[in-house]
């Protein structure tokens, strides 16, 4: 799979797999110098940094830019869905659906909804128990699966892979369509289908917050 090269900024057309660009002290700072939400000092950096970071590096993807993911799709963990109780990573199931009263069940697999107390709405999108034990396996289990065909990877890669998608199921012929940021959108994944929709700018945004994370 592509990797990013070392020492060069980010662009759309970075790889996922790699090593990190800068120590995970240096990027933690850059992500305490603006709003964390509800979020305090102590869990960005002693729970969900160090949770990305094992995690992804376990399973080889750059945990750069699986941060600035999840940083972009949440507004540096300040966006409803990923403030307690929902913690919810990177629109997992989130794609706008709202509903003044509660739709009936059962919910297909991988849906979910959550009531907001400020539009007095339900909201579709998942909720995840905890960030280090829940939410973070999941969101990059998730992106492994976008990133690895079916059947391929590590032992590691795919028990990640296995328990994202058995939360909630990835259309197949989505498995191993990403091979840079860009191809996270939409508009620029091969099936016509993506993680952000349209996306048009989508890795380019990832890029940006990447290289906002290694700077300094």
């Amino acid at each position: 799979m592509p990797s990013s090269p070392p020492n060069q900024p980010y662009t759309a057309a970075s790889g996922l797999f790699g090593p990190p660009r800068a120590d995970r002290a240096v990027v933690t700072a850059n992500i305490l110098k603006r709003p964390t939400g509800e979020y305090t000092n102590h869990d960005i950096r002693n729970v969900i940094l160090p949770a990305y970071w094992e995690c992804a590096t376990h399973t080889g993807l750059d945990p750069v830019l699986v941060l600035a993911q999840s940083i972009h799709e949440t507004g540096n963990f300040c966006s409803w869905w990923a403030a307690r109780p929902r913690r919810n990573p990177a629109g997992i199931g989130v794609n706008g659906r709202t509903a003044e009263r509660q739709p009936p069940g059962p919910y297909a697999t991988g849906e979910g909804w959550e009531f907001n107390t400020e539009t007095k709405q339900w909201q579709m999108g998942l909720r995840y128990a905890t960030w280090q034990d829940d939410a973070i396996p999941i969101h990059i289990g998730r992106l492994l699966a976008y990133l690895l065909p079916a059947e391929a990877g590590t032992p590691a890669q795919r028990e990640l892979i296995e328990r994202a998608l058995a939360q909630r199921p990835l259309p197949a012929a989505l498995r191993g369509s990403v091979h840079v940021l860009r191809q996270l959108g939409r508009a620029h994944n091969p099936t016509g289908i993506g993680w952000a929709s349209p996306g048009t700018y989508y890795g380019e945004r990832i890029a940006a917050v990447a290289n906002g994370l290694t700077a300094g």
